[in-house]
């Protein structure tokens, strides 16, 4: 996997994956940025949100739940001196579907975190305090 990290000027820079899809990070007005882009940290919680939901849904749709929206939800904590790593992360699934079975929903959840995702389980192993939690919206 290669990604490639282009200087915008000023705190701007463009990411661009392996796959050619281009994201812009930059720094807010205080830091010489102009706020054009999410900041690198933002992107490491949203790197961690996909990898999670993409598990989530894989093993939900494995056991035929008829989901209709996942919206993951992430709060972080980060140290005060620098470097300002996380110290905790909290990941809420809301899972909405129709007759969803909530066993299905916590045994995916548990999965994700516990087995597959590859940046839920090294940010634990680099000492972040991970936790999750879901809910079910019931849709007619």
């Amino acid at each position: 996997m290669k990604v490639s990290i282009n200087w915008g000027g000023d705190a701007r820079f463009d990411g661009t994956t392996g796959t050619g899809h281009t994201y812009t990070m930059d720094g807010p007005e205080d830091h010489g940025g102009k706020n054009q882009g999410a900041r690198p940290m933002e992107m490491v919680l949203l790197g961690l949100g996909g990898c999670s939901s993409f598990d989530v849904m894989s093993i939900l749709k494995k056991t035929r739940q008829d989901v209709v929206d996942c919206r993951t939800e992430i709060e972080a904590e980060r140290a005060d001196a620098v470097p300002a790593v996380f110290t905790k992360i909290h990941l809420h699934f809301v899972v909405s579907g129709r007759n969803l079975k909530e066993a299905h929903v916590k045994r995916a959840v548990s999965l994700s975190a516990e087995q597959y995702c590859s940046a839920s389980i090294m940010l634990e192993k680099g000492g972040v305090e991970i936790s999750h939690s879901y809910e079910l919206v019931e849709v007619e």
